[in-house]
């Protein structure tokens, strides 16, 4: 049973929304983010990344930056760029970034599902990671980034969705990378109350990408808790930002690896490792695996197939069976000796969404040996979660990414 509220978001004017929206503070780093916001005086990078309005020698995780980025946040409302709505609403989000079109719900997940296990997790996450955003979020009194969850779906949420999309949108416009951002408003009660009611009866939720933000919106929720005692478990602070789509339409990337170098072995001894495990196949072009337990590997500028060898994983075992585990165990593990590919500086991570070029102008640069992935599924996400199993880091890379600056939920 899960706790999905309408809210009364903060949010751009009409038209502002366009000037308004960022992609999310984790795809890029404070120097990139300094360039994005440069004529952008309304973007929403900065409150996500305020050290673009600091010195650039600032600590980016001082507390001036925490503060910078909740005055930011209250001018964007005192400016007149932003407003708040009257009552809760519900928000309907579309992302259409060439084939794929996703369609979800704004609103808010309550942190007992999440602490509960009604929302399930797939992913580790990071303390230091989590101390940002929790500071970031108490700071400035507000989730400023949502979570992207999914939901098996439902008849009665699907009808209410496909009633206000006939309608005309309250924000449509294109964004970075082409993708077209469109946002229905749901402020009728009936239709609120009704959502409510659709989503009590769906048994789990499933974080697809933010695990991070989740964990620290909880974080902060247990600390306000602390903070008043006498909590009813209605308020803000309970609750926590979230877009929740649904599963069918979402598209998992390929997640591809990066190794630094072939850990002192020849290319005779790496490739008669490989054979142990692997059929391997020389390629005359790029290669994009197609099917699982098929990898794509390059070296010495040359790309080769590789397809496992049969009975050397037990398929019924799900997280065993994974492609990244498969990778982990046999290559990564075996053959390079990275056991924590967390924290092992000799691996390094490509989103499938800058291509197989991008693997081999690195290996170019800075690395010797790139593998190229199948992605994994939507469906192996969700059994590893129902399991309660985590998946390998970096399995899974979500596009298109969900815009910050279009939905703020205070916690007050």
């Amino acid at each position: 049973m899960s706790l999905f509220v309408p809210f009364k978001a903060i949010r751009p004017k009409k038209e502002y929304a366009s000037l308004v929206a960022a992609l999310p503070y984790d795809v890029m780093n404070s120097e990139e983010a300094r360039e994005k916001v440069k004529g952008h005086p309304y973007s929403f990078i900065h409150v996500d990344k305020a050290e673009v309005d600091l010195p650039p020698e600032t600590d980016i995780y001082s507390e001036e930056v925490y503060l910078k980025a909740a005055e930011n946040l209250k001018k964007l409302t005192s400016d007149g760029i932003c407003v708040k709505d009257e009552s809760p609403c519900f928000y309907i989000y579309r992302q259409i970034m060439g084939e794929v079109c996703q369609t979800g719900l704004v609103g808010c997940a309550g942190a007992d599902d999440y602490i509960n296990n009604v929302i399930k997790k797939h992913e580790h996450t990071r303390a230091d990671k989590e101390e940002d955003r929790i500071r970031h979020v108490d700071t400035c009194d507000a989730n400023t980034g949502p979570i992207f969850l999914a939901y098996r779906r439902n008849n009665t949420i699907d009808e209410i969705i496909d009633k206000y999309t006939a309608l005309t949108p309250e924000y449509d416009f294109v964004s970075e990378c082409e993708v077209r951002n469109t946002v229905w408003v749901i402020s009728d009660e009936n239709d609120t109350t009704a959502l409510t009611g659709a989503f009590s009866e769906i048994s789990s939720l499933y974080i697809a990408d933010g695990h991070h933000r989740a964990a620290s919106a909880v974080k902060v929720a247990l600390k306000r808790r602390e903070e008043n005692p006498d909590y009813k478990g209605d308020e803000e602070f309970n609750f926590f930002l979230a877009v929740a789509f649904r599963a069918e339409e979402l598209k998992i990337m390929d997640y591809n690896r990066l190794i630094k170098d072939k850990s002192g072995l020849s290319d005779e001894e790496l490739f008669a490792k490989i054979g142990e495990y692997f059929d391997v196949e020389e390629k005359d072009s790029a290669v994009k695996p197609d099917r699982r337990h098929s990898f794509g590997l390059y070296c010495n500028k040359k790309w080769y197939k590789l397809t496992l060898k049969e009975g050397l994983c037990d398929e019924n075992d799900v997280l065993e069976s994974l492609d990244v585990s498969v990778l982990q165990k046999y290559v990564i593990s075996e053959i390079f000796g990275i056991t924590d590919p967390r924290t092992d500086k000799r691996i390094d991570f490509v989103g499938g969404i800058r291509g197989l070029s991008e693997l081999e102008r690195r290996c170019n640069e800075d690395m010797e040996i790139a593998i190229s992935m199948y992605p994994t599924s939507l469906s192996e996400l969700m059994a590893i979660a129902d399991s309660g199993m985590v998946m390998p880091p970096k399995s899974t890379w979500f596009e298109p990414k969900l815009l910050s600056g279009l939905f703020i939920h205070e916690l007050k």
